[in-house]
């Protein structure tokens, strides 16, 4: 009834990914993954794009999208699959988070200069700044080129990860949601146990969050995940069958710019995989461009 390789998490150029759409298409079929999504950061690009490579034959694919979110209880990451990406809800959202980012940029690239004394020459601003969706590891990669850092990795942690942004530079997980919703799309929140995935929750910290999230409209879990160990699986689906939310499943690939493989999502055929994950597959089915449909 189902593919039996899914991805339903991945990233491209149009937020920190290395892999173009037209990339992303190849790879995924070279590894007969027969259902995928991108989720690139609070962007539609590459989804508008993908829309019109596909043809008949080609793998199942769902619109999504991952959003960066904030509020009072901590950091979260919102997917949302299967939204119209013509809907002004969704597309005056993307917008709105756009220029969040691009501030967020600018006001790393000055604290770098202020607390570090990092700088780049102006053309590799200019190119950084001209990006559809520029973040932390795009700065990495020029603080490595320009011998800041020994690696992208040392860049984030020890640079870019203690500084300290004042002023509002992400959206409230509710304004996510509705959006999301409004959109005619599925909101599920993303590696669940790692917060914005960088964090490490215990189990009462999700079930506050869990419970804060439903309350606004959410409707799934990320419960098959790259990095999750098998308890933490476990304990995902704990939540999703308590709470009665649904589960996706994602590798979180981001190209050369993570060291995850392409459909790594802990889950070897969605046709063995939990009920919750069914019922996802289920709902999106009809909303998805490719070959496969219930019957």
């Amino acid at each position: 009834m189902y593919p039996t390789l899914i991805d339903m998490h991945m990233h491209t150029t149009a937020s920190d990914g290395t892999d173009s759409p037209e990339e992303i298409l190849k790879a995924v079929k070279d590894a007969g993954i027969g259902l995928f999504s991108m989720t690139d950061h609070d962007a539609v690009k590459s989804c508008v794009k993908m829309q019109t490579l596909l043809s008949e034959n080609d793998p199942v694919f769902i619109n999504g999208i991952e959003f960066s979110c904030k509020d009072g209880g901590g950091k979260y990451h919102i997917l949302g699959f299967g939204y119209d990406h013509n809907s002004e809800a969704i597309l005056n959202l993307v917008e709105y988070t756009h220029d969040l980012r691009m501030q967020k940029v600018q006001k790393r690239l000055e604290a770098l200069h202020d607390i570090y004394h990092v700088t780049f020459p102006d053309e590799e601003v200019d190119a950084l700044l001209s990006l559809n969706n520029p973040g932390k590891p795009h700065i990495g990669n020029l603080m490595v080129k320009y011998g800041f850092a020994e690696s992208r990795e040392d860049a984030i942690n020890h640079f870019l990860n203690q500084i300290r942004i004042k002023g509002t530079t992400s959206i409230d997980p509710k304004d996510a949601i509705e959006a999301i919703t409004k959109s005619g799309g599925i909101p599920v929140l993303a590696h669940p146990v790692y917060g914005d995935g960088s964090q490490l929750l215990d189990e009462g910290e999700l079930t506050r969050r869990i419970r804060v999230l439903i309350q606004y409209g959410l409707r799934g879990l990320e419960c098959y995940y790259s990095g999750f160990s098998p308890k933490e699986q476990k304990m995902m689906f704990n939540f999703a069958h308590e709470y009665d939310l649904l589960a996706s499943a994602g590798s979180d690939y981001h190209g050369k710019n993570k060291m995850i493989m392409l459909g790594d999502t802990n889950l070897d055929d969605a046709n063995e995989a939990d009920e919750q994950l069914h019922r996802l597959l289920d709902e999106l089915a009809p909303r998805g461009r490719g070959q496969w449909s219930i019957q």
